[in-house]
C-alpha cells in the first residue's frame, strides 16, 4: 500500500510534465497577441519587434528545426501585418517591417547558438559523469575483484563437490544436485556483480523509474564492502519499517552513494580501528521527498566549509581532484533534490540528499 494519494511520474530529467506543451500554447498565444497588436497599430509603431520573445522561448525547449518553423511563422506574421495595416506613413513601416525583421533574424541565431552551446555543455557534464564513475571504479577495483573471486570460489568449490558425489558407488544425486544449485546461485551472484561495474561504467542515456532504496543501497554496499572491510568499518543502518522508492535514474543515484561511502572511508582512515562506524540511513522527509544520509566517525567537517566542499575542484584530499562531491552535486539536482552536509555532534560528518520519492508500507 503506498502512501502517497497519487501515482503519477514526475519527470525530473528534462523538465516538468506537460512543459513543451505549455510552452508551445503560450508561444502561439504571444504569436497571436503580437500580430493583432502590430496589425491593429499604426505603421509607425514597431510592434513586430517583440516577435523576439517567442523566438527566443522556442530556443529554449525546441530542436533546431522547430526554431526555424518559429522564426519563418514569425516573419511571415510580420509581412502579412505590414500587408493588412492601413493608418500611418507607409514609408515608416517599410522601415519598421525591415528593422523587424533584421531582430527576428538576429534573435533566431543567436538562440540558435545559445542552444548548441547549452547542448554542448550538457554533453560535457555526461562525459565527465561517466569518467568520474570509471575513476571511483578503478579506487575499488580491488573490491570489486573480492566480490567476484568469492562466487567463482564458491563454484570451483561446488564444482569438486559434485564430481565427488557423482563418483560414488552409487552416486548420491541428490547431493549431486545441491551442488549444482549452489553453482547456479554464485554464477548469478558473480553475474550480477559484472552487471552492476557495467552499468556504473558504460555510457548510456539516464534511464527514470521508480528504484527501491532498499536495492539501491544493498547494491551499492555489495561493491564497497570489501573497502569497508579492509578499514575495519562497521556499518549501521537507521531505517522504520517502511521502505521508500525514489523516481530517478537508478545507477547515477548509486554514483552518489558511492561517492560519498567512499569520501567517508577515506575521513576515517586516520581515526583508531575499533572507532570507525558508516552510518547509512533512507528516511522520509515528507510525503514526497526522500532523504538519504551517510554519516561517519571521522575527522569531521568544519561548518564554514559545508557548501564549500561541493564546489568544482575544491578538495580537502592530498591530490584530490575536487569532483566527486560536484558531480553528485549536479547529479542530486538534475533529480529535483538537493544535498548538502552537516558537521556530527560528536565528530565525525554527515552527508545528505533528498529526492522526490514516496514512502511504501510492506502489505
Amino acid at each position: 500500500m503506498i502512501r502517497s494519494p497519487t501515482d503519477q511520474r514526475p519527470s525530473l530529467i528534462g523538465g516538468r510534465i506537460g512543459g513543451p506543451v505549455a510552452r508551445s500554447v503560450l508561444l502561439v498565444f504571444l504569436a497571436g497577441l503580437i500580430f493583432t497588436a502590430d496589425t491593429l497599430t499604426n505603421f509607425e509603431i514597431a510592434v513586430a519587434v517583440f516577435y523576439v520573445a517567442p523566438i527566443l522561448i522556442a530556443a529554449g525547449f525546441l530542436r533546431t528545426f522547430g526554431v526555424l518553423v518559429i522564426t519563418a511563422l514569425c516573419a511571415g506574421l510580420t509581412l502579412a501585418s505590414f500587408i493588412l495595416t492601413r493608418e500611418g506613413m507607409y514609408e515608416a513601416g517599410t522601415v519598421n517591417c525591415i528593422l523587424s525583421m533584421c531582430a527576428i533574424a538576429a534573435t533566431a541565431y543567436l538562440g540558435l547558438q545559445r542552444s548548441s552551446a547549452l547542448g554542448a555543455e550538457h554533453q560535457a557534464r555526461i562525459q565527465l559523469t561517466r569518467l568520474s564513475r570509471v575513476n571511483t571504479l578503478g579506487e575499488m577495483a580491488t573490491s570489486i575483484a573480492h566480490e567476484v573471486n568469492q562466487p567463482l570460489t564458491g563454484i570451483v568449490s561446488s564444482a569438486g563437490a559434485c564430481r565427488n558425489w557423482l563418483a560414488g558407488d552409487p552416486p548420491n544425486i541428490d547431493k549431486a544436485r545441491q551442488a549444482l544449485e549452489r553453482m547456479i546461485a554464485d554464477a548469478n551472484r558473480a553475474s550480477g556483480i559484472v552487471d552492476r561495474v557495467r552499468n556504473l561504467s558504460k555510457p548510456a542515456a539516464a534511464k527514470v523509474e521508480w528504484c527501491d532504496t532498499r536495492t539501491l543501497v544493498s547494491e551499492v554496499l555489495a561493491l564497497c564492502r570489501r573497502e569497508l572491510d579492509r578499514n575495519g568499518i562497521v556499518r549501521t543502518s537507521e531505517a522504520g519499517t517502511d521502505t521508500a522508492q525514489v523516481f530517478g535514474d537508478a545507477v547515477q543515484i548509486q554514483q552518489v552513494l558511492i561517492n560519498l561511502i567512499l569520501n567517508a572511508v577515506e575521513a576515517m582512515a586516520g581515526c583508531a580501528v575499533g572507532t570507525r562506524t558508516l552510518m547509512i540511513a533512507v528516511t522520509g522527509q515528507t510525503d514526497e521527498v526522500v532523504r538519504f544520509t551517510v554519516g561517519d566517525t571521522g575527522q569531521g567537517l568544519d561548518p564554514q566549509r559545508a557548501e564549500q566542499i561541493f564546489d568544482p575542484f575544491y578538495s580537502t584530499k592530498n591530490g584530490g581532484i575536487g569532483m566527486g562531491l560536484a558531480i553528485s552535486r549536479s547529479i542530486v539536482e538534475s533529480h529535483g533534490g538537493r544535498i548538502w552536509a552537516e558537521a556530527g555532534p560528536q565528530g565525525g560528518a554527515s552527508f545528505h540528499f533528498s529526492l522526490p520519492g514516496r514512502m511504501v508500507v510492506p502489505v
